[in-house]
């Protein structure tokens, strides 16, 4: 089943989008190609970002040089329609959902230092991957956002409100712009949230909540295009509980706050993960496992708080005083759903999940 979703992305596939390179200056050594999302660190295919002296910084403690191409279109049906000649040696920014479907298609290969992970939390691991090709750089959880006003507006209700609230409520589920799940990856982590919560912790059908505020709520494209409309028009968005500690830090804090499901004084969440990989075929993989190694390193993990927004893999990174400063939802008090199921069975039930939504969203 899984081979035949890869095979049908690959037809809408845009290719790759733009391209960077980074070279020691030494005019030798071998060249690793990367491929990841153009967001990355700040911007991946962009000069002047802490990607741009991420990538800089190893080619020339390495002696190498990198190329970085930031993939326009799914990376999983991107190094499928490459499987038979691969074009990377590394792929960043594999999520929980995406990262055990390129382990089933055979796309990886396994990372060699064993030593990396002593400073990541095992929960991590085994959420994002099956059998350990796809180790985590960093993490956070998603979070509905609603404003200042809607919060007044409702006394206070929204901050701990659970999925039923807004279903329940036809003027909250007004309130609500969402990411369409089958054209953004916000999304799809979205509907497996809700599809858990209703199916793990209420023991109902998770298609209730959808029938209910598809009527009112507000889809949008991607999340740049959803986070654009919060606060005008709408007072609620899917988004991530960093995004308090963003406004702050760029001026604009105490407009917006954010929840997850509080469920009778228990939070319930999703855990998004992001991970890095090697790819099956590559031909420098002491190369990539060195990258890898740096990548996870205090020095680079540093700079994923800001500039990420997410969490650290390396759990001995510090936060910067802005995470403290903006009150955030803490990772530690939140129940993640992931826990559910193992990396390859939320992978199994995603298509089926996405397939339904569609009916429902069509009806």
């Amino acid at each position: 089943m899984l081979i035949a979703v890869a095979i049908g992305l690959v037809v809408i596939i845009a290719g790759l989008a733009i391209y960077y390179s980074y070279s020691s200056g030494s005019g030798s050594g071998p060249t690793i190609t990367i491929y990841t999302y153009s967001s990355l660190l700040g911007g991946a295919c962009a000069t002047g970002t802490p990607a741009a002296g991420v990538f800089a910084n190893f080619s020339r403690e390495y002696h190498a040089r990198v190329v970085v191409d930031c993939v326009s279109g799914n990376l999983v049906s991107t190094l499928y329609a490459q499987r038979s000649a691969p074009g990377a040696d590394l792929v960043i920014g594999l999520d929980e959902i995406t990262a055990p479907q390129a382990e089933a298609l055979g796309l990886l290969q396994p990372y060699s230092d064993a030593s990396d992970l002593a400073n990541i939390n095992a929960s991590l691991v085994q959420q994002i991957s099956t059998n350990g090709d796809v180790i985590p750089y960093e993490y956070g959880y998603l979070a509905i956002d609603y404003t200042s006003a809607f919060y007044n507006a409702t006394h206070g209700a929204i901050a701990n409100s659970t999925f039923v609230d807004i279903a329940d409520n036809s003027s909250w589920a007004r309130q609500l712009v969402y990411e369409d799940p089958t054209t953004d990856i916000t999304g799809e982590e979205f509907l497996a949230w809700e599809v858990l919560y209703y199916e793990s912790v209420l023991h109902e059908n998770w298609t209730t909540f959808w029938s209910k505020i598809l009527p009112y709520a507000t889809a949008a494209p991607d999340w740049g295009t959803a986070f654009g409309e919060f606060e005008a028009p709408y007072q609620m968005v899917v988004s991530y509980t960093t995004d308090p500690a963003y406004a702050t830090y760029y001026g604009q804090g105490g407009g917006f706050n954010s929840t997850v499901t509080n469920d009778h004084g228990t939070l319930y969440g999703w855990k998004t993960i992001y991970g890095i990989g090697i790819v099956q075929g590559s031909r420098h993989v002491a190369l990539d496992n060195e990258f890898i190694h740096y990548f996870l390193s205090g020095s680079v993990q540093s700079q994923l708080p800001l500039s990420e927004w997410e969490y650290p893999a390396n759990r001995t990174v510090a936060l910067p005083p802005v995470y403290a400063e903006s009150n955030l939802i803490s990772p530690a008090s939140i129940h993640a759903l992931n826990s559910v199921l193992t990396p390859s069975e939320l992978a199994a039930n995603i298509t089926g999940w996405l397939t339904t939504w569609e009916s429902l969203a069509g009806a």
